[in-house]
């Protein structure tokens, strides 16, 4: 049986301390699995992606302790489940 690998996606909201909006930001940008999707009156929307719950929450606790963050939460998270491929065709389809 194909092993079936998994891919999780989470979104997070990040609150800043007045005046570390930017500081927070150039920090995130050093994150290789987080990507920032908007900004603005000290609030960050980021996705964060990984191979596991683990590596999220791993990631999330990374940017809860930067200088100038008051807090980061976790809004969403959604996991894609990959099988192998047999044949050059996936074997997860009906």
């Amino acid at each position: 049986m194909p092993e079936r690998r998994q891919h999780h996606i989470s979104s997070a909201v990040i609150a800043t301390k007045p005046g570390a909006l930017d500081s927070v930001l150039a920090a995130l940008a050093g994150f290789d699995n987080v990507e920032v999707h908007g900004c603005d009156k000290g609030k960050i929307v980021v996705v964060i992606e990984g191979p596991s719950t683990g590596v999220l929450g791993d990631t999330l606790m990374r940017i809860s302790v930067l200088d100038g963050v008051i807090a980061a939460n976790m809004v969403f998270e959604h996991v894609e489940l990959e099988e192998d491929e047999v044949h050059g065709q996936r074997t997860d389809a009906a």
